[in-house]
């Protein structure tokens, strides 16, 4: 039976964070100052200090894709490294690792990934990732979650025409990933909707904002076209777990 007061989240001041902290209210959610991921002497004392923890929901991260290309050096020291303290920590102490992933870890010359497809990322971001993703199956209790989100409304001016995705709003998919850690599930699941265009999604959840095209040949970084997700696994799940409410 799950019990809120023994999950810890990380990331609790980020955008999905600040989400899930609706949903699940009573989880631990420390400061990096309190847990910092590059200090894993620092997280066994925070770990040691709280028994009762028994899930370390995952999900800070350095997310930008642009910044990871500048500076792959702090896409290391947080996305892999840090990730790799937080599998350490879980296998050390038995607990169950949930790890928030990305559609990013796909090629993106196909779309409608399953969660068996194999993974081949083309950028830095999707590379640090899948690092993390590395590590966290060093351990057997996992649950990977692979998505994408943003704020509401659109933060840019212009979407791309010309890159598909899955990505929903960073509320809609907090409700997903707060139904999968509820239910206690493990494995790997794909979380998002229907595929399309990144103008589509911006234009979805802003209706009313006027938004701009722009192509993924204008950005100076390598980007996948098509990172779309077959999520019918979740949707199974989650028909089932609504029946069953």
């Amino acid at each position: 039976m799950f019990n809120e007061t023994e999950l810890l989240m990380t990331g609790g001041s980020g955008l999905l964070g600040g989400e899930i902290k609706k949903l699940i209210p009573n989880a631990l959610y420390p400061s990096s100052n309190e847990f910092n991921l590059t200090n894993y002497e620092q997280m066994e004392k925070f770990i040691a200090s709280h028994p009762e923890i028994k899930t370390i929901l995952h999900a800070a991260a350095f997310t930008a894709p642009p910044k990871c290309e500048e500076d792959p050096i702090s896409a290391i020291e947080a996305n892999i490294n840090g990730t790799g303290n937080i599998a350490k920590l879980c296998i050390k102490h038995d607990l169950k690792l949930i790890y928030v992933s990305t559609d990013y870890v796909f090629k993106g010359d196909k779309g409608n990934y399953k969660e068996d497809d194999p993974m081949s990322p083309i950028n830095k971001y999707s590379w640090s990732k899948l690092g993390g993703e590395c590590a966290v199956r060093m351990h057997d209790n996992i649950l990977v979650i692979r998505t994408s989100f943003g704020p509401v409304p659109f933060q840019y001016p212009k979407a791309f025409t010309d890159q598909w995705t899955s990505r929903q709003s960073s509320q809609q998919v907090a409700e997903k990933i707060a139904k999968l850690t509820k239910a206690e599930e493990q494995g790997t699941y794909h979380v998002g909707t229907k595929r399309r265009t990144v103008h589509e999604y911006a234009k979805d959840i802003s209706p009313d904002q006027e938004i701009g095209e722009i192509s993924i040949e204008d950005i100076p970084m390598p980007m996948p076209v098509d990172t779309s997700l077959d999520t019918s696994k979740y949707e199974k799940f989650a028909q089932q777990t609504n029946q069953n409410e």
